[in-house]
């Protein structure tokens, strides 16, 4: 019975995998990537019907495929916002799916090429540079890490980081004092601090991004200037690395270096892994973006202080909170792979116990001053 099992758990995650392929190769913009996914969800489909055959053939009874929440929402998110909200989820798909395949008789060939399926990932995302054959290179030529599900992540993230710490302070000083008043000024002045505080290392930190790629940028054009053939040497064996012969890579190089406004993109991209168009984005956007995350998740614990106090507003608040936690846990599950049950409960948890623990603590100090 463990054996069906498997067998329908894998034709179901080949099914899902086929339609999140499908997707990326309707939404994707350039048509040789778009091909690529394209090929990718048929070979998934011929995965999920050998499972499907396997179990028909000993009679074990299941449901057509279905796509889960998960599944669903994948496909959404991947419409609205593109390719990149999919393709790290895909990536930890590939890896598991290798794995698991590597433990299947039988298996080899699909195992393998889930491993191929993930190598071609990790090429298009830009996680690895070396490797890539010519057909692939040119494929996937001028592609740079996509950052969507990474963004979806942070996102998550940081509300779950002001809903936590707020909640914990919150009920620090409500295990003190249960004054509503001074509940709420800590409050408030906790979300204020930590999305400040969140909201300023976000800043500093892209910005010192931005200062960096734009200093490599302006010495890659100072050394184009003073040192093409060098430069073009550099990209050669770049492109001999990703598989090209020697005399192909070459031809590319000097195709590159002989078009002045193009180079220093071309080099930008392929020597220092840099999008000189946003120099890894705006430090405002992503300032502001952290300021809000981190305000959301932290007004969620606060709020019932506005409206009344005592220990009514502390039960409130921890229902309240109970509810923003288990939603951020589900969340998080687009990319765990996890159940819903499993990850928003763990997220409960450990935001409770947090939370029980700055409680007893404060309550302690409000005796001990009190007494």
């Amino acid at each position: 019975m463990d054996k069906n099992n498997s067998m329908v758990k894998a034709y179901l995650e080949e099914c899902s995998s086929a339609l999140l392929y499908q997707t990326m190769s309707e939404v994707e913009k350039d048509p040789r990537i778009a091909e690529v996914y394209s090929r990718i969800s048929k070979t998934e489909i011929e995965h999920a019907e050998y499972w499907k055959k396997q179990v028909a053939e000993k009679g074990f009874p299941f449901a057509d495929y279905k796509p889960d929440w998960r599944t669903r929402t994948l496909v959404k998110l991947g419409k609205r916002f593109g390719t990149g909200m999919i393709l790290p989820v895909l990536q930890g798909m590939e890896q598991t799916g290798s794995v698991g395949y590597g433990r299947v008789p039988g298996a080899s060939a699909m195992q393998a090429q889930e491993q191929s399926h993930g190598r071609l990932l990790d090429q298009i995302t830009g996680t690895i540079t070396g490797g890539m054959t010519g057909g692939v290179l040119m494929q996937l030529e001028g592609r740079h890490r996509s950052t969507g599900g990474n963004a979806l992540r942070a996102a998550v993230l940081g509300a779950n980081d002001g809903l936590v710490s707020n909640l914990s302070l919150v009920m620090g000083v409500a295990g003190a004092t249960l004054a509503g008043k001074g509940v709420l000024i800590a409050g408030v002045a906790g979300l204020l601090a930590g999305a400040i505080s969140m909201a300023l290392g976000e800043w500093l930190s892209v910005q010192s991004s931005r200062e960096l790629y734009a200093h490599q940028i302006a010495t890659e054009a100072e050394e184009i200037q003073t040192s093409p053939e060098e430069e073009t040497e550099e990209l050669a064996l770049i492109y001999e690395a990703r598989g090209f012969d020697k005399a192909t890579a070459r031809e590319l190089a000097d195709k590159v270096l002989s078009n002045q406004e193009t180079a220093l993109d071309t080099l930008a991209r392929e020597e220092l892994g840099i999008n000189p168009e946003d120099l890894g984005g705006s430090a405002w956007e992503a300032a502001i973006t952290s300021f809000v995350l981190f305000a959301i998740g932290a007004i969620i614990p606060v709020a019932p202080f506005l409206f009344t106090s005592g220990m009514p507003a502390v039960f409130i608040s921890i229902g309240l909170s109970t509810i923003g936690l288990f939603i951020l846990g589900a969340v998080i599950t687009l990319f765990t792979g996890r159940t819903v049950l499993f990850s928003g409960f763990r997220m409960v948890l450990f935001g409770l116990i947090a939370a029980a623990v700055t409680f007893g603590i404060g309550r302690l100090i409000g005796v001990s001053i009190g007494g």
